[in-house]
């Protein structure tokens, strides 16, 4: 599992076009952004609700999903209530079906005893959330913040995503290597999880981010092959005196992703057991094709995917044996175990479009338990 390609961080919904889920979804697609990352929750508290307690994050999740953007949910902790800011993160990230979650975790665990309080969050959070892919949002540099209790975040986490800020210099390319060596160094953080980065598009006092220093950073993450990147924040880089920062990041092409790594994607979703996960991969109108029948939409996805992933093989684990294809057409191959039953043959083509399946074709032999 990994994210691939270009995303930002939103902080106040309202703040960025206004807080219309088209407009959202319309820019982050026009920037040819693969994923946002919207704040949810901080301490024990769910984040995102406008001053008459209406939620505004799930119409902006539809909105991505339906142009094939992952939605990721961000979690500034305390470490004061670790199994109530578990349980809100829990309930955030089902409720909204997100596609990730990410933990920030600063300053509150560099304080003694804090080691033993983030294994009881990440105890409480896995059993929750056992496949949703997990990310750490902290330091960039791990060597400075030796208190931070690294290996016990990262021990059940899938990405490490540093907040490579650069405030106050300029040498963003320098500041990435950096931290992506010492995320590469088990001494320092205990567990190396694949490097997904957060970058400065942000000013404070009379410091701000260039253009140049965006594009520098991304230059310096493709040459090093990492799978993505952030920016931080939305909200700062659209306002009416920041927005060459927007346009230095919509404008720059990321050689990523390619058409298969929606089969990451697809299985890690079924994996979850999550339907609505499921079926935010395809397209409203696709069509679904058994030996049996074939259905168009995702209402009668919906009743299938629920069939199989709660009744037919629930509980089970998918693994992908093959991938073949180019462009827009692709087969895999496939096993599922579980307690309900196995399958040894899974063979489904897929057939993409903008990013999302318009056309499934599945085969596959239950073996009862």
């Amino acid at each position: 599992m990994s994210l691939q390609g270009k995303g930002w961080f939103i902080w106040q919904i309202p703040r960025c076009e206004g807080g219309a889920p088209e407009a959202i979804a319309r820019k982050a697609a026009d920037a040819g952004l693969t994923h946002v990352l919207i704040k949810i929750a901080e301490r024990t508290f769910s984040v995102g609700f406008d001053k008459n307690g209406r939620d505004l994050v799930p119409p902006i999740v539809d909105a991505l999903r339906a142009r094939g953007i992952e939605v990721w949910g961000w979690h500034y902790i305390y470490g004061d209530n670790p199994t109530g800011e578990a349980s809100i993160a829990v309930k955030r990230c089902t409720g909204l079906h997100l596609d990730g979650y990410v933990i920030d975790a600063e300053g509150e665990f560099k304080m003694p005893g804090r080691a033993a309080v983030a294994r009881t969050f990440m105890n409480a959070l896995r059993a929750g959330l056992p496949s949703l892919p997990v990310a750490l949002s902290s330091y960039r540099y791990p060597s400075l913040h030796p208190q931070l209790p690294w290996k016990d975040f990262l021990e059940k986490c899938d990405l490490a995503m540093p907040q490579v800020y650069w405030e106050q210099s300029h040498n963003s390319d320098q500041q990435l290597v950096r931290s992506a060596g010492e995320f590469a160094n088990p001494t320092l953080v205990g567990w190396v999880r694949p490097f997904v980065p957060t970058g400065s598009a942000y000013g404070v006092g009379n410091w701000k981010a260039t253009p140049d220093e965006l594009k520098r950073f991304l230059d310096k993450a493709v040459s090093q092959s990492l799978p993505a990147v952030n920016f931080y924040s939305w909200d700062y880089a659209t306002s009416a005196t920041n927005t060459a920062l927007w346009d230095a990041v919509a404008s720059y092409n990321w050689p990523g992703p390619q058409p298969q790594d929606f089969v990451t994607r697809f299985f890690s979703a079924l994996n979850s057991g999550d339907v609505e996960r499921v079926i935010g991969l395809y397209h409203a109108d696709a069509g679904h094709v058994t030996a049996q029948r074939t259905v168009i939409g995702v209402d009668a996805l919906r009743i299938w995917y629920t069939d199989l992933l709660q009744k037919t093989l629930s509980g089970a684990q998918f693994a992908v044996q093959d991938i073949s294809g180019e462009g827009i057409s692709w087969r895999v191959t496939w096993t599922a175990t579980g307690p309900a039953g196995s399958v040894l043959d899974g063979d489904d083509t897929f057939g993409l479009r903008d990013g999302l399946i318009q056309y499934h074709y599945t085969f596959f032999t239950l073996k009862p338990a």
